[in-house]
């Protein structure tokens, strides 16, 4: 990854966190959130803040290994009616963050592919991207994702996805039966397609994506994103879906990050 690229992921977080905050900025925050069950507008804040400041804390001490624990000063508000400007100040701190690790290819531990400071850093910009939506899901709005990050997400969650297996324990059986099997997500409106291998042993992104698959699914790089976090559905306008529904409807069924 070029770092024009790291840079722009750190500016993203400032960026997506300050369209989040606007979001719940004089909304009820005890809304509840579909795309997140059992969750509230509140829940949703105080989530995604407390994700940033564990994450600068793992930047800060550029972490070698995994963390025995989860222990952070979240400096908490005593209202959730403060949660916007708490979440706010949580973007500040991973700013700091990011300023004291500069070198964003210096190693680090990270529970996913690329073992280096900047996965944490395009890590906490899509999850901050991802609960942004959620925000304006609940609140009836019309997510908008800008399309090169959206393909950068599609790339980072499918990129990350096999080593996800302690969180999202379902891509356990992302595995075929005897013979390999391929599935493509295809942009429609960018110049960008991922090929997922499916292997008796596990799965993994295949670096020929031209390769024939035996199931395919395209749309917009932003309802890519989506369609693969579970915000919207294979029925949705412009997806498509075709070639072998069972193992589209298993990567679906399996794949919950």
């Amino acid at each position: 990854m070029n770092s024009s690229a790291q840079v722009g992921h750190r500016a993203a977080v400032a960026a997506q966190t300050a369209r989040f905050v606007g979001v719940l900025t004089g909304a009820d925050l005890a809304l509840p959130v579909p795309s997140c069950p059992g969750w509230t507008l509140a829940d949703l804040a105080r989530h995604a803040g407390s994700v940033q400041r564990w994450f600068a804390v793992l930047l800060r001490q550029r972490v070698q290994a995994p963390p025995a624990g989860r222990d952070v000063d979240l400096q908490l508000p005593e209202r959730e009616a403060d949660y916007p400007q708490w979440l706010s100040a949580s973007a500040a701190v991973a700013e700091e963050a990011f300023a004291a690790a500069p070198d964003l290819d210096d190693p680090m531990w990270a529970w996913g592919a690329d073992q280096h400071t900047r996965f944490w850093v395009r890590r906490m910009l899509f999850e901050t991207l991802l609960h942004r939506v959620d925000a304006e899901l609940a609140l009836g709005l019309r997510p908008v994702v800008d399309r090169d990050l959206a393909a950068d997400g599609v790339d980072e969650f499918l990129v990350n996805l096999p080593f996800a297996a302690f969180f999202a324990p379902g891509t356990a059986r992302l595995r075929s039966s005897g013979g390999e099997q391929t599935i493509r997500f295809g942009c429609t409106d960018a110049d960008r397609d991922w090929l997922v291998r499916l292997r008796p042993d596990g799965f993994g992104l295949d670096p020929d994506a031209t390769a024939t698959a035996d199931a395919t699914v395209r749309g917009s790089a932003a309802d890519l994103l989506l369609l693969l976090y579970g915000r919207l559905d294979l029925a949705a306008e412009g997806v498509e879906a075709f070639g072998d529904a069972e193992l589209t409807a298993r990567w679906f069924a399996n794949s919950a990050f």
